[in-house]
Parts: structure tokens; sequence; C-alpha cells
């Protein structure tokens, strides 16, 4: 039998990037994030935006705050002072309305509602159009939104901006 000679080494070497690493390091960051991400997002740590939709606070948003948990959820608030922009997409978003009354516009049809209630914007292949209203001129009603983006993912969600909102100066 032939002896084999054996080499020790100290240090293994770099390991080798491939899409393999790059899934562990992920889930590594993942992990790291779910066990040191904020636990409360506090409102005034969140920016109060107008755009084309409306005047929001979003809480959770992957892209905007990718120290978050949740990574899977997009999360804002809605001030509508007179009415929200309009758009289409997939559905397949929960919003609550935190204080106000107002309706609001699906496919066609009007939807009342007063804080307390939660809408839910069914799931369609192409699309719900809606925009949101409030009822009272002297203060904006406010609704916070709940989007699991996973499933807006799946259903290959598209956005469609139809009608800017009346706050929108862009």
């Amino acid at each position: 039998m032939a002896e084999r000679e054996r080499e020790r080494v100290r240090e293994r070497p770099p390991i080798e990037h491939n899409s393999y690493e790059v899934l562990i390091k992920d889930r590594i960051a993942i992990s790291e994030r779910q066990q040191n991400g904020p636990i409360v997002i506090r409102s005034e740590d969140r920016p109060i935006q107008v755009n084309r939709q409306g005047t929001l606070r979003y809480y959770l948003a992957p892209l905007s705050y990718p120290d978050t948990p949740l990574q899977d959820w997009l999360v804002f608030e809605n001030h509508v002072r007179t009415h929200s922009g309009k758009h289409r997409h997939q559905g397949g978003l929960v919003i609550y309305v935190i204080d106000g009354e107002g309706y609001s516009i699906v496919d066609g049809e009007r939807f009342d509602w007063k804080s307390g209630d939660l809408l839910l914007l069914p799931i369609r292949p192409g699309g719900v159009e809606h925009q949101h209203y409030n009822l009272k001129a002297d203060r904006p009603c406010r609704w916070i939104a709940f989007c699991h983006m996973p499933t807006m993912d799946n259903l290959a969600m598209e956005m469609t901006q139809i009608e800017v909102s009346p706050d929108f100066r862009g």
C-alpha cells in the first residue's frame, strides 16, 4: 500500500463565491435583522411624504427601510384631505380606518367607511381600480394599509396611476 502524504493547512482558503454562499449570507443577514431590528417604529421617525397617491407615511417599506424586520410587509398611513389619487393594482390590500369617515370607489362602486372599519380590496387578475374620499372637509381622515409583498409578487402585481392626488405638486 502506498503511503499518502498529508499536508496540514492552518487556514482554509476563502470560500468560493457562488449562489449557495450568497443564499447563506442572505439568510444570516435576515436572521440578524430579525434579532436586532427595531421593535417599535415611531411615527416621528418616518416622514410624511406627498406623492401621486396622496399624503403618506411609510412605516414598513422594504426598499426604503431595509433595516427593519418583517421585510415582507408594506405598511403605510394615508391622510386623505379631500381624496386620494386613483390607481389600479391586483388588490389584496387591507386598510384599517384610524380616524374620520369617508368612502372608497372600488371598480366604480361606492363603499362608505368610518373610524374602526376595515376595508378589504379583493384580489382580481385584471386589477382593482380604487380611490378614497374624505367626507369631513374640516379634518383629514386617516387609515393605515397593510400589504403582504410576497402575495403581491405572486400575483405579478402591477400598479398603474390613473389620477394624481390633489395634494401632489410634482
